[in-house]
């Protein structure tokens, strides 16, 4: 049988580090819905067409179609072993689909891992990220941040809340920033992540698949705690 994963995090919880560990310790690829969707823009195929309609009515992608998506994408040759999915499924119905699905294959979900982030620590993970265009290095003001100023400027229109600038004093570089990771922004998404996930994480628990894992830990921690619960279920 082959090995299907979900990965579950709040934004800066590690999801896309882990995944690619995963990805080179069990030679199965890291499905994300994200990703499926941004290259169905360049497909021409009848589903793309399909995807495509509804992007760019501005549409939601309805639970239909983002399964077929997704088999679409599980029925590759490199995903015949497992894969990790990420960003999927988001809601009940996602999740009784894709079980169904798997058991239709002879196959069945490994494990469910949530990597836990206390609310304020994912907030500065995505809100003190910066970048240098000039070296493609990433910094943040909580944590990675020698050599680095910063200051709170107000929005040209007063929009609140002000905006976060920030300087590299060793090369008096302007640091760049995700407009997404503006403070307003990173909220909506950890309350968003918070309403979607607390059903699925009451889900797989009930189900035993649940396995929890403080990611506030060293990178190589995480690794190695997600590691072993993988092996508990592959040594099963």
């Amino acid at each position: 049988m082959g090995l299907y994963v979900i990965i579950m995090g709040v934004q800066g919880a590690g999801k896309g580090t882990q995944a690619a560990y995963l990805q080179a310790e069990y030679s199965i690829p890291q499905v994300s819905t994200g990703d499926l969707f941004r290259a169905m823009k360049t497909r021409q195929d009848e589903l793309a067409k399909r995807v495509q309609d509804l992007m760019n009515q501005g549409l939601l992608i309805p639970d239909d179609i983002t399964n077929e998506v997704l088999q679409d994408r599980l029925e590759q040759p490199d995903a015949q072993n497992g894969a990790i999915l990420d960003g999927y499924p988001r809601n009940i119905a996602q999740a009784e689909w894709l079980e169904a699905y798997l058991n239709g294959r002879g196959e069945q979900l490994g494990v469910v891992l949530l990597l836990e982030l206390d609310a304020y620590e994912a907030f500065k993970r995505a809100f003190g990220r910066v970048k240098s265009s000039a070296t493609g290095e990433t910094y943040n003001i909580y944590s990675h941040n020698d050599g680095l100023t910063w200051e709170t400027v107000d929005h040209p229109g007063g929009e609140y809340p002000p905006r976060l600038e920030v300087t590299d004093t060793r090369t008096g570089e302007k640091l760049i920033r995700r407009s997404d990771d503006e403070a307003v922004s990173v909220i909506k998404r950890i309350d968003l992540f918070r309403a979607e996930t607390e059903p699925l994480v009451q889900y797989y628990r009930e189900k035993g698949l649940l396995v929890s894992i403080n990611a506030e830990q060293p990178i190589n921690t995480v690794s190695i705690a997600i590691k072993d619960a993988i092996d508990r279920v592959v040594g099963a």
